[in-house]
């Protein structure tokens, strides 16, 4: 079953965080994982706007999305990202109808 991984970042130093850019891509293809949406426009339709960067990537299920998340190559990616912005990523199992 499919899993999501939904980030909403505030991005603090737009320099440092091209850095962290150019380094996650790199683990999320290694873990089967792809970039549903990367922080494109949006518009928000109900309830408070939302001001943050929305990122939503999909992998094959919740062990390859926490195997992303926890591997050697994504930490370099979130070292890259430590003073450069702050965010919340949620992990999140895919829905299949029956």
């Amino acid at each position: 079953m499919p899993a999501y991984i939904i980030a909403r970042i505030n991005v603090t130093d737009p320099e440092q965080y091209e850095v962290y850019k150019s380094l996650a891509p790199v683990a999320i293809k290694k873990y089967g994982g792809q970039y549903l949406t990367r922080g494109g426009a949006m518009e928000t339709l109900e309830g408070a706007a939302e001001t943050s960067r929305v990122v939503i990537l999909q992998f094959p299920d919740m062990e390859a999305a926490r195997g992303f998340y926890n591997s050697p190559e994504y930490g370099k990616a979130k070292d890259a990202r430590e003073n450069a912005a702050n965010g919340t990523f949620t992990l999140l199992e895919g829905y299949v109808p029956a």
